[in-house]
């Protein structure tokens, strides 16, 4: 079994080897899981794509595929349609299919935050059949606070189901959201969203860095991975900071706060091509191989 993991009883037997297969591929055996985010085009629109401070790099769609393509991740997440009109050309990439998403065009004060599913479990294993990819785990989002909170658990409950069922990994995306919640950063309410993970047995949670007076964030994200027990904790890159403050600060969430990895997408992906594959070199060194962050730094620069 992977480092760090046991196989789930809901994975069946005839399933176990896939679902221990597409473990340690996701996770290279380290028990630690770089996730490369490609599915801000939907969350985001064209926001983190396009702008001042993006490289043109980024414009493209295919900018995505040609990272995931060059450089050390341990999977790249996106939406089903968007790895049908590029996979064939990418057929090595390790890729997680994020089943839900919504736009950020409908702000809280006006709508509860809901995302619902976009493609099912059944259609993924389909997917998979067919195109013959490396599809290896699925994603999902649940916005705990939300008056459809109960929706999006029941969801996420039976996608996981269903995704083990497959021998496919899980990663819920969970951040509490709506007029309920008063402060989405405060660490107890985070680790609260690490342990609804756990119940539902997810083998990694997303969630973002929590923010308190007195410590740092990769301190108060220690109550989080407490909470999640063996549902591996790995955080949001957030928006784009400059690369040592970076991966500084990813060190720290995992040697500090107990994280299992991060999920990434911003400060790789507007970025031009060679440097955001540096930086993913980086990120994975952290992440997979241990090392330090001088040594990191000195990947990422080349």
């Amino acid at each position: 079994m992977s480092k760090g993991f046991a196989v789930p009883l809901d994975v069946p037997k005839s399933e176990q080897d896939t679902y221990i297969r597409n473990l340690k591929t996701i996770t290279h055996d380290s028990g630690r899981l770089m996730l490369f985010a490609g599915d801000q085009k939907i969350e985001h629109l064209n926001d983190d794509f396009y702008g001042e401070g993006i490289h043109p790099d980024d414009h493209d769609p295919e900018h995505l595929f040609r990272i995931a393509a060059k450089a050390k991740i341990g999977c790249f997440a996106t939406q089903l349609g968007l790895i049908a009109k590029y996979g064939a050309d990418y057929p090595k990439i390790p890729y997680l299919i994020k089943i839900n998403s919504k736009t950020h065009l409908v702000p809280t004060a006006q709508h509860e935050p809901f995302s619902n599913l976009i493609n099912t479990i059944d259609q993924v294993v389909a997917f998979r059949k067919c195109s013959k990819l490396n599809i290896l785990g699925i994603g999902y989002t649940i916005y705990l606070g939300s008056e459809y909170e109960s929706a999006m658990l029941s969801a996420a409950a039976q996608a996981i189901f269903e995704a083990h069922q497959n021998g496919l990994v899980t990663v819920l995306w969970i951040y509490p959201r709506g007029k309920a919640v008063g402060n989405e950063k405060d660490p107890h309410l985070i680790a609260g969203a690490a342990g609804v993970a756990a119940c539902l047995g997810s083998d990694f949670v997303k969630v973002n860095p929590p923010k308190g007076e007195g410590a740092s964030s990769a301190e108060l994200i220690r109550e989080a991975t407490l909470a999640a027990g063996r549902t591996k904790v790995v955080c949001a890159g957030g928006s784009s900071v400059d690369a040592a403050t970076f991966l500084t600060q990813l060190w720290e969430q995992i040697h500090v706060g107990g994280c299992s990895g991060n999920a990434t997408g911003r400060n790789i992906h507007q970025k031009p091509l060679d440097e955001a594959v540096r930086m993913c070199n980086a990120i994975y060194a952290i992440t997979v191989d241990g090392a330090s962050v001088e040594d990191a730094i000195k990947i990422y620069h080349g």
